[in-house]
Parts: C-alpha cells; sequence; structure tokens
C-alpha cells in the first residue's frame, strides 16, 4: 500500500505547527542559549557590514551567516535573536519541499508538480526529531541539511554543476558536508550506470557488474571495483564540477591548517570507531516504525536477520569474527569527550552514563545488537537496491563520523536522512506510527526544553 496522494494540507499543518513552537521558542528563550551566544553576535556583526570580525571559538565556516545576512538584504530582516531563528525555521519549511524529488526518485515515482505539494512522506521525515528541534534554535544544522539533500536530488537529475555549487554552498554551514559532495556524484553515477540504455545503432557500453544487494555476494563487491575502469570513460565527463569543489576544500585545508575552522583545542580529530556503532543503533532507534513496516512485518525481517547472522556455519563464523573485531575496536577505541561526561543538559549524558557505564561489560553486550541492526537496514533498503547503491551511504559514513571524539547525535542527521530515505515502500500505516512516534518525541523533547528549566543547570536539549 502506498502512501497518500500529495496534498496541501499536510505541508500547511506542518508549517502552522512550525510557526507556534518558533512562537513559542521565543517567548521562553529570550537570550541566545548554548550555541547560540557564539552565532548569534557573529551573525549580528555581519548585519552591521563587519566582515572581519570572527569569533575564534566558532568552528564551522560562516554559511549560517550570510544566509541571514542575505534574508536581511532581501525582506529587511532585523538581525535580532527572533529573526536570526526564523532564518532555520525557514530552512525547515524547506525541509518536506527538497525531500519530496529524493523520496520520489527512490520510490522511482514522478514527484508532485508543484512545490506547495510535497509527498507525506517528506513533511514526516522533515519533522524527524532533530531536524525539528533545531529547526527553531539558531544552529547550522537545518540549512545544512536542506543544501546537502538539495545537491544530492540535483545529482540525481544529472545538473552535475548545479549539485556541485549548492555542494560548495552546504560546506560553508559544515566542512564535513564535503562527503556527502562525493555521495551526490557517485550516488547519481551508480544510478545512471544501472539504468542506462544505449540506443540501437550505437555499439553497446563497457558492462559495469554491479549485483542486486539481496543476491550479492562478497566477491560480486570485488568484481564491481575491478569492473570501474571498464566504465571510467562515462563518468569522468560529470565528476568535472566535483573535482573542482574538492579543489577548492583542499584549497581551504592548506590555508586553514586543518578542517576545524576555530577552536581546535576541543576538536582535534580522533580515531573513534565505536562512533559508527552508536550511529546504527541511533538509525534504528529513531527508524524502527519504517524498519518493520516491509512485507512480513518484523517477523519476516527478524527471520533474515537471524539467517544472515547464524544461517550457516560460514555466517555463524564471519559473525563470531565481526563481534570479536568490534569488541576489539570498542576496547581500544572507545573515547569519553569531556563534553560529554560534563554537561547534564543532553540526553547523551544520561544514555551514557545510565546505560554505557552500568557495567563495563554493556559496550560489548551490545555488540550483537548493532550487527542484527546494520544487517537489518541492509535488508530493509537492499530490496530494490544495487550493492553498490546499498554500501555507499555506510562507507562514505565512516569518514564523516571516525574522526569525531564527541557522541553527538547532530552529527547523525544527514546520514540518517539519507538512509531513511531509500526505504521505498513504507505503507501508510507505517508513516503513520513513524509520525506519531516523532511526534511523541518532539513533544516531550520541547515541553521540556521551553518549560522545565533547572535552576543552576538550564534547558535540557539534544
Amino acid at each position: 500500500m502506498s502512501s497518500a496522494s500529495p496534498t496541501p494540507t499536510y505541508y500547511v499543518i506542518f508549517c502552522a505547527v512550525a510557526v507556534t513552537v518558533l512562537k513559542a521558542v521565543n517567548e521562553e528563550v529570550t537570550e541566545p542559549y548554548m550555541d547560540e551566544p557564539f552565532h548569534v553576535p557573529q551573525a549580528q556583526a555581519y548585519c552591521n557590514g563587519d566582515y572581519w570580525t570572527w569569533d575564534p571559538k566558532i568552528t564551522t565556516p560562516p554559511g549560517l551567516y550570510v544566509f541571514s545576512l542575505i534574508l536581511k538584504k532581501i525582506f529587511l530582516f532585523k538581525c535580532n535573536l527572533s529573526m536570526l531563528r526564523l532564518t532555520t525555521m525557514l530552512s525547515l519549511l524547506a525541509l518536506p519541499i527538497v525531500l519530496t524529488p529524493l523520496l520520489s526518485f527512490h520510490k522511482r515515482e514522478r514527484p508532485p508538480s508543484s512545490v506547495t505539494t510535497p509527498l507525506l512522506e517528506a513533511v514526516i521525515l522533515a519533522s524527524f526529531p532533530l531536524a525539528w528541534f533545531y529547526g527553531f534554535l539558531y544552529y547550522t544544522e537545518v540549512p545544512s541539511l536542506v543544501s546537502v539533500v538539495s545537491s544530492v536530488v540535483l545529482a540525481l537529475q544529472g545538473k552535475h554543476w548545479l549539485a556541485a555549487s549548492l555542494g560548495l554552498v552546504s560546506c560553508t554551514f559544515r566542512q564535513n558536508n564535503i562527503i556527502w559532495v562525493l555521495y551526490a556524484y557517485a550516488s547519481s553515477q551508480l544510478m545512471a550506470l544501472r539504468f542506462r540504455r544505449a540506443p540501437p545503432d550505437v555499439k553497446p557500453t563497457a558492462q559495469f557488474h554491479d549485483s542486486l544487494a539481496l543476491e550479492a555476494r562478497p566477491v560480486d563487491l570485488i568484481k564491481s571495483i575491478l569492473s570501474v575502469p571498464k566504465v571510467l570513460p562515462e563518468l569522468l565527463p560529470a565528476l568535472v564540477p566535483y573535482t573542482l569543489v574538492v579543489a577548492a576544500f583542499g584549497a581551504f585545508i592548506v590555508w586553514n591548517g586543518g578542517i576545524v575552522l576555530g577552536d581546535k583545542s576541543n576538536h582535534i580529530p580522533a580515531f573513534h570507531v565505536p562512533q559508527l556503532y552508536y550511529f546504527v543503533g541511533f538509525a534504528t532507534a529513531f527508524g524502527w516504525p519504517a524498519l518493520l513496516s516491509g512485507k512480513g512485518g518484523i517477523v519476516s525481517l527478524g527471520h533474515d536477520v537471524y539467517a544472515r547472522m547464524f544461517g550457516s556455519k560460514r555466517n555463524m563464523l564471519v559473525t563470531c569474527l565481526v563481534s570479536a573485531v568490534m569488541s576489539l575496536t570498542i576496547y581500544k577505541f572507545t573515547i569519553q569527550h569531556p563534553f560529554l561526561l560534563s554537561d547534564n543538559r543532553h540526553y547523551t549524558f544520561y544514555i551514557w552514563r545510565r546505560v554505557f557505564l552500568l557495567h563495563r561489560l554493556v559496550p560489548y553486550l551490545l555488540v550483537p545488537g548493532y550487527i542484527a541492526c546494520a544487517w537489518a537496514w541492509y535488508l530493509r533498503i537492499g530490496h530494490d537496491q544495487t550493492l553498490l547503491q546499498s554500501v555507499l551511504l555506510p562507507v562514505l559514513v565512516v569518514p564523516t563520523l571516525l574522526p569525531t571524539p564527541l557522541l553527538e547525535p547532530r552529527y547523525f542527521l544527514i546520514p540518517y536522512i539519507l538512509l531513511r530515505a531509500q526505504v521505498k515502500d513504507v505503507p501508510l500505516w507505517g508513516l503513520a506510527v513513524e509520525c506519531l512516534w516523532y511526534a511523541a518525541i518532539n513533544g516531550v523533547t520541547m515541553w521540556v526544553f521551553l518549560y522545565k528549566e533547572r535552576a543552576g543547570v538550564g534547558r535540557f536539549m539534544w
């Protein structure tokens, strides 16, 4: 059963609720909070024409401030706190619009003809708790997400120069979006290779090996890699604009002396392997309605996951070996960042203390769960994808998350949205459950943030 036909009603409700929440945030949180004390003065300096003053505590490029400056010039906005937060809320309102063609592409459906009628699924996905929450504070997360998704959509549509340009813009919100620029290119090329058709009078093009995900074996991955040189001439023309973006990013790294713009002492890259496992757990905790809504439900998915892990002696051996390696990486590379241990205004503070520090064996006992969740996502998105299409996102998640020493849910936002968008057949009841799940989390989190401020501690947030 597919989702309901597009209608503006869902989007109107989404916008109305967002405006109401922003009003409540501005009424209750009248002073810049958490990271806003860094972002707001910097944006106000830009609004005043001072483009050379820079707060060294800010770690991201000035894309957010330039965005606010553009809105000020066009709509004559003031650069006070309320108007600056409107910058991010407008990005949140744009999110269903840019998610609609991405979801339609994965569904192999034509997107709605009007931008005022985004898909119901796009509206629900735009209410994903982290995107929703940070859509009302002056943070970089939502504008960054919107620019990345737009870049991916344009690349899939074959508009590579425009996609690369928007990818460059996305890097002005967050530096590691350079990884998603590469994702935009690679995902578009994998799709083009899969569905290419040569005209009848043209010599057949070189064969590219990319098996269907659920039929693939490990040897198929090797065959795919070995077949890349055969199709390289087809891949290079579209690569040019993305190469220019990568070159510009490399020049920035050389000029800046590293990827972090400021406050380098608290953002030293590290080899944080368990971060990958946390993401798998995070994606499953939030995305379980979509994950379990496939044909056969939880019983069928559980059976398939069990078969992949323990269905044969080979599978059992591989699962044991992977578990051993993961346990070793947890032992050697778990990082307890000072911010994680000291700041009790975030979910991660309590999750870390009440789950991971409950007993020294707990992190290792979670390993089979991580493996099962990873297989569940692979099986769920692999029904209508090739092997390379299914592993591309996990591969590019590695350089995004591996160097980050802090367990921070915001880092998971973009990869989660891109992963969830690949689940193409969520039925209407699954969307309803997902909507209620997101709404419950959003309601509780926002209510506590606004109305349960603790004396001497502050407001609780993601």
